[in-house]
């Protein structure tokens, strides 16, 4: 696939500003306020995986509406200090799958908390294990148009809820240093853990790769992909329903998050990328922390000739050397 979006020079200009609802804060603060009612942790459970130099629990915390979402939680064999954590997210249609699937951040010695995904994983990988009991609002059959006429319905207002609540949970855990704590995703996980970087103030980095939910109306207008697709291919038989699908899409927008921020961020983006455009991601780049009066360190790396797959290996490697020097620079807890 060729080239398709702005070229590269006009995406590293690209700021646009999104078009915010005037309650945008109020909705979230809601939100949040009203999961945060309860201690995030339900129950811990080792479980055996056939590896020695990892160990690793099956979590259950409490996410939206406090229902039970599960994780993964694993930590280096045999290392007693907190240690900084890694707040995984996964990508759109997978579960969390088996715990020995993902062990890069556990073998560059940090505790690791994989994030399912509410009521998805039933696409690729090796499952999920969290029903959405909420998901009967009017949208499509999947995730990104569920809910899809009204915000306070989205399918993405429970799952970014889940995902701020996972911040809570890997917090509460033993052998845990709750300063040092990072979001990491890819596609759909690089939403999610831009919407965290949004929405936790104390964050202490944010690494974000090829993320969906930035730039959402040039998104649509660019690309039939899933997950964009679906929300399109509803809008097609629901004709009339795009003013409100806008105005709910507006509270899940990217950007608006990315302006919230305070953390550090690495950013990662394919320019052939046809499922999340690239300048949904430089538009995010290049307004994070814009409301927030911080000046956080950040960098994108771009992969001129990749899709969707971006840096793949190449990028984890800048991710695990840049997350380093930003945590070694923040003093662990007492």
């Amino acid at each position: 696939m060729p080239a398709f979006d702005l070229p590269p020079g006009e995406l590293e200009a690209h700021r646009p500003l999104p078009e915010e609802p005037p309650d945008f804060d109020a909705f979230w603060r809601d939100t949040l306020k009203e999961a945060a009612q309860t201690d995030p942790l339900v129950s811990v459970l080792p479980v055996e995986t056939g590896l020695r130099l990892t160990e690793s629990w099956d979590v259950t915390f409490r996410g939206f509406a406090g229902d039970p979402v599960r994780a993964w939680f694993s930590r280096p064999a045999g290392v007693r200090e907190p240690l900084p954590a890694v707040v995984e997210y996964a990508g759109y249609g997978r579960g969390r799958g088996l715990p020995h699937e993902r062990l890069t951040w556990v073998n560059a010695g940090y505790a690791h908390l994989l994030m399912d995904n509410r009521g998805q994983g039933d696409q690729y990988g090796n499952g999920g294990a969290t029903p959405d009991p909420h998901a009967t609002a009017p949208g499509g059959p999947g995730p990104a148009a569920r809910g899809l006429l009204d915000p306070r319905d989205h399918h993405y207002r429970r799952l970014i809820t889940d995902a701020v609540r996972a911040v809570a949970a890997v917090r509460a855990l033993p052998g845990v240093d709750a300063t040092r704590t990072a979001a990491v995703g890819n596609s759909q996980g690089g939403g999610l853990a831009l919407a965290v970087a949004g929405l936790v103030p104390d964050l202490a980095a944010a690494l974000v790769t090829a993320p969906l939910l930035c730039g959402i109306r040039r998104a649509l207008d660019l690309t039939d992909a899933s997950p964009y697709g679906e929300i399109t291919a509803y809008l097609s038989v629901h004709r009339g329903s795009e003013q409100a699908a806008y105005r709910t899409l507006a509270y899940l927008e990217g950007i608006s998050f990315a302006r919230r921020a305070h953390a550090p961020a690495h950013f990662g983006v394919g320019l052939r990328d046809t499922v999340c455009p690239p300048s949904g991601a430089y538009a995010a780049f290049n307004r994070y922390a814009d409301l927030t009066g911080a000046d956080p360190r950040k960098e994108i790396h771009a992969y001129p000739f990749n899709g969707h797959e971006g840096g793949d290996a190449v990028h984890v490697r800048r991710q695990l050397l840049w997350l380093r020097e930003v945590l070694e620079d923040t003093p662990p807890s007492a």
